[in-house]
């Protein structure tokens, strides 16, 4: 049996009782938490926290100290993205906290930098949030909801009919484990449901497409939700010409990264008339300026990168590291395993 013990550092803000459930994995974890190091979170799930925080120096030297000797790390620390790989030479294991973390590997270079450190992302957990969002936004569009909150605000009633879900064709980019949710769960409204992987899981939609047939799925979709990791491949992948493929009145989400649309290209499609509408929780800048002319158009609900996040996350994570730890214990192969070449 493997008696070799491990400092396991928790690098952004976890609720005591999830640092305690990791706590009680294994005697041979060292769980070292200090949320007075940490940046304070703003809001539930928060894993980047208040930027405006500062250590002091003697609170900077003592976290450097604790980066030093960890062998396993619970999130990237925020406040050190560039030079994580000098001040924690020892990790042999980061957890990521998101799904799409292929970006900021690559970009720091943590690739090559720490070339004995397994990067393990949170694929799976943000799926249900996810998929409830774009049933939300689907909701809200074909039913009519901002309409209602722009007549409520304005003290007005006029009589209108909004449409059904049942019977429409939703096309999906990316049927990872997110994208298989959204299906499973459109498919119970009713919903036709078709979509394009480079490795779909088997069942999952009604039909799928090869991604050199893209155009022609695009064609048939009534709503097109963006599932796909930011990648070199996958950068501005829908641009004018894919848009004009959609019918038009077409409903478009993109919950992906702002990358893979080119956004002006979008906003032009939306003031055309070309698209019905749009619920965009991403953008190419971010936050979204407040000079865009997303802001000011009616059928576009903005969510602020918030899609994902839920006030459950916290446990979702706790319980895949959990798992992931006793793998690691074990020798076994962790979960979520991030390819640095594909990015995801």
């Amino acid at each position: 049996m493997n008696t070799t013990s491990y400092t396991v550092l928790i690098c952004s803000y976890l609720e005591p009782e999830y640092v305690e459930r990791i706590r009680h994995v294994d005697d041979r974890l060292n769980v070292i938490y200090a949320p007075e190091l940490l940046r304070p979170p703003r809001y539930a799930a928060d894993h980047h926290g208040d930027p405006t925080f500062q250590r002091t120096p003697e609170q900077e030297e003592r976290w450097r100290g604790l980066l030093a000797h960890a062998d396993i790390l619970f999130d990237f620390d925020p406040t050190h993205r560039a030079d994580l790989p000098d001040l924690a030479p020892h990790a042999r294991w980061i957890q990521a906290t998101s799904a799409g973390i292929g970006q900021l590997v690559k970009g720091n270079g943590y690739d090559k930098r720490m070339p004995n450190t397994l990067f393990t992302t949170a694929s799976g957990v943000h799926a249900r949030p996810l998929a409830e969002f774009v049933v939300m936004a689907m909701l809200m569009h074909y039913k009519g909801a901002l309409r209602m909150i722009s007549a409520k605000e304005r003290r007005h009633w006029e009589r209108y009919a909004g449409t059904d879900l049942e019977g429409r064709t939703l096309a999906i980019v990316g049927l990872g484990r997110v994208g298989s949710e959204i299906a499973r769960t459109c498919r119970g409204l009713g919903m036709t449901v078709i979509g394009t992987d480079v490795r779909p899981a088997a069942g999952t939609v009604d039909r799928n497409y090869e991604p050199s047939r893209l155009s022609a799925m695009l064609s048939q979709a009534d709503v097109l939700v963006l599932m796909v990791p930011h990648t070199p491949q996958t950068e501005k992948m829908i641009g004018a010409k894919e848009l004009a493929l959609l019918p038009r009145g077409a409903f478009f989400i993109n919950i992906a990264r702002g990358a893979v649309v080119d956004e002006p290209a979008l906003i032009e499609a939306l003031r055309s008339g070309h698209l019905g509408g749009a619920a965009l929780d991403v953008f190419a800048e971010e936050p979204l300026p407040p000079s865009s002319p997303l802001w000011a158009m009616p059928n576009v609900l903005i969510s602020p990168h918030s899609a994902s996040t839920s006030d459950r996350e916290n446990a979702r994570i706790t319980e895949l590291f959990c798992d992931n730890l006793r793998r690691f214990l074990s020798g076994e192969p962790l979960r979520n395993v991030l390819n640095p070449e594909l990015m995801y």
